[in-house]
């Protein structure tokens, strides 16, 4: 039998954003009406919108105070475009500054999307019926790419603009692998030689995601290292260190910054990372939509904020509209609680004080956090442009420890099937919070969780708290204190 292939064309929508449609309907064939009664069913807790969005939505466009600028690390001065030039190409540095609301999606870029995307908007109907809530619980799913996360949304543009600007070779930092496999992958579609400095305590704990990595075709390498100076200057002080991301980002930002012929590439934070993550939340509107509908409360776990910035952002600007009136909720980690316990202060991006200055939620830019199982998320800081909209009061945040976290998870593999990455865990973890508060107040919210990849490469993790094993890992409020006292006072 031949196979129809999909038909690709432009659609637009009722928010002005337009989309990249896949539709397959094979005139051939005909279907039996237990067939359909069977899709009908499965429709019901699957939404069956189709659409790739076309565009990256920009919220700094939206917003009624536009976010502080980043500063030069040296002069604090407002960062210029050719301050940015020796770490990143120049359409990323476009991105990063823009004020444009929405910016066109590459086709080259769409064509890769469609390997995974649209990704699927599920019902959580079995995890409703295990806490016996009244609460409709929706997650979007991201763990069906390549590298079975949403890095790729990243990923795949930064590779392709560096690719157009002649760039030969790309580093980066990675936490728990997410970020470093999407990388490796997007580089290995379009020829980019790719190196990735891999917190030690994920680098470790994660040998997969390594391989992965390598199958790529990446070097990869334990941060701290005895490559660079930023790395042996952390061995230095303690041979023993687990790494953080901000050191792993000092060790990539500084053979970038020395090598001409090599860009550098951010996993998270950034908002021309955040710009490309909203293919999530459009894809997501869309599909409440066919599910008819609206969230009161839209939840995502936060480290850098990619994640949940992707999800909420496009929401936040129909919010921004008096469309809709969701609550949203970030989760972050207690042994790292940027949002909070950190500060809103201008601080470096990674530990060595070689990025641009932004201001930021941070717990201080040498904090190390202890070595949690969610290594995405042990970031000191948050996106800016997170932060910025934590303080218009756009969103909350709350922190969870690990082990409920996991307590979580394993409900929601039991029911709902899927073995969520430890990063998603804490956004279940206060999924189940809200919904067993509405099964005592009895309120039917519909409640929108982030899952943002899956797990299989962090079974050691639940390993460790199936056998009981696993601790709860705090901060301490000295050591955030004496980070704090370290950052830089470039204004008053």
């Amino acid at each position: 039998m031949a196979l129809s292939l999909p038909n690709l064309f432009p659609k637009g929508d009722a928010y002005g954003t337009k989309y990249f449609e896949i539709k397959t309907k094979p005139s051939h064939l005909k279907l039996s009406f237990s067939y359909r009664a069977r899709v009908k069913a499965a429709l019901n807790s699957r939404s069956s919108s189709v659409e790739i969005p076309r565009q990256w939505y920009n919220l700094v466009a939206d917003l009624p105070i536009k976010p502080p600028p980043s500063l030069h690390p040296k002069t604090f001065q407002p960062i210029k475009p050719e301050d940015l030039s020796p770490l990143f190409c120049d359409e990323l540095i476009k991105q990063e500054a823009s004020v444009e609301q929405f910016i066109d999606i590459p086709e080259e870029v769409l064509d890769v999307y469609s390997l995974w995307r649209p990704t699927p908007l599920i019902r959580a109907k079995r995890l409703e019926k295990l806490l016996d809530t009244p609460a409709r619980i929706y997650y979007k799913y991201e763990g069906g790419s390549p590298a079975g996360s949403h890095k790729p949304n990243s990923a795949v543009p930064q590779a392709w603009y560096n690719k157009m600007g002649n760039v030969k070779n790309v580093v980066t930092e990675t936490g728990a692998g997410q970020w470093g496999s999407a990388l490796s992958f997007a580089c290995s579609l379009f020829g980019l030689n790719c190196e990735v400095w891999q917190v030690r305590a994920s680098f470790d704990q994660k040998p997969y995601r390594k391989m992965m990595m390598q199958t790529w075709g990446a070097k990869v390498h334990p941060s701290p290292s005895d490559l660079t100076e930023a790395g042996r200057a952390i061995l230095q002080i303690d041979p023993s260190s687990p790494g953080s991301l901000g050191i792993a980002i000092s060790e990539a930002v500084e053979v970038a910054a020395k090598n001409a012929d090599t860009k550098y590439c951010l996993g998270s934070v950034l908002n021309h990372v955040l710009l490309h993550q909203t293919v999530i939340g459009e894809e997501c509107i869309k599909q409440m939509e066919d599910f008819g509908e609206t969230p009161d409360v839209i939840i995502g776990c936060t480290g850098g904020g990619s994640n949940f910035a992707g999800l909420a952002f496009p929401f936040i600007r129909e919010k921004l509209k008096g469309k809709i009136n969701p609550l949203f909720r970030a989760v972050e980690p207690t042994a790292c609680p940027s949002l909070t316990k950190g500060v809103y202060a201008y601080d470096y991006g990674d530990t060595a004080g070689m990025t641009p200055l932004m201001k930021m939620h941070t717990l201080g830019h040498d904090f190390i956090p202890d070595p949690i199982h969610s290594g995405g998320l042990r970031y000191h800081g948050m996106a800016p442009l997170i932060s910025h909209v934590y303080e218009l009061g756009f969103m909350e945040a709350i922190s969870i420890p690990q082990i409920e976290c996991f307590q979580g998870a394993i409900q929601f593999a039991r029911s709902e099937g899927l073995i969520p990455a430890p990063e998603p865990t804490h956004a279940i973890a206060a999924t189940i919070r809200e919904a067993l508060r509405c099964k005592e107040t009895g309120e039917s919210k519909v409640i929108l969780m982030a899952m943002c990849g899956h797990g299989h490469f962090d079974l050691p993790s639940y390993d460790k708290y199936l056998q009981g094993s696993l601790v709860d890992l705090s901060f301490s409020e000295e050591k955030i204190k004496a980070s704090l006292a370290k950052i830089p006072r470039p204004v008053s």
